[in-house]
């Protein structure tokens, strides 16, 4: 039977069980990560912080970010903030490019937070 279930970093472990979601789950080859945003305060740093906090829940299954295939963004202000968001993104990722999905939004969970990025990697 393939290995299935949440990954729940020693940093996420309080808001797993206040929230009750899991930072990502595994399901075999295949791990689907919730969405993580930043912090920062600028938006270059905003985005440089929800790029590692990726990479750190990726890295805690045993995957990492060229494992990612597909990516979904929500932005608020997204015409503002795109850019910044793939400077941030090309800064840590490279060919072969994931699927992108960017969605424009008003709100995110965490007030303060201008982006949020998921992904689903898949382990070669």
């Amino acid at each position: 039977m393939s290995e299935r279930g949440p990954v729940v970093p020693d940093e996420s472990k309080t808001a797993y069980e206040q929230f009750h979601f899991a930072p990502a789950y595994r399901v075999g080859d295949t791990l689907y990560v919730s969405g993580v945003i930043g912090s920062g305060e600028s938006l270059a740093e905003e985005f440089a912080s929800a790029f590692e906090n990726l990479a750190n829940v990726l890295a805690a299954a045993g995957f990492a970010l060229a494992d990612v295939v597909d990516m979904t963004s929500f932005h608020v202000d997204m015409s503002e903030t795109l850019g910044e968001f793939m400077a941030a993104r090309d800064a840590v990722m490279s060919e072969p490019w994931p699927a992108w999905t960017a969605i424009g939004c008003t709100e995110l969970a965490i007030p303060s937070g201008r982006a949020e990025v998921k992904v689903t990697a898949i382990k070669q």
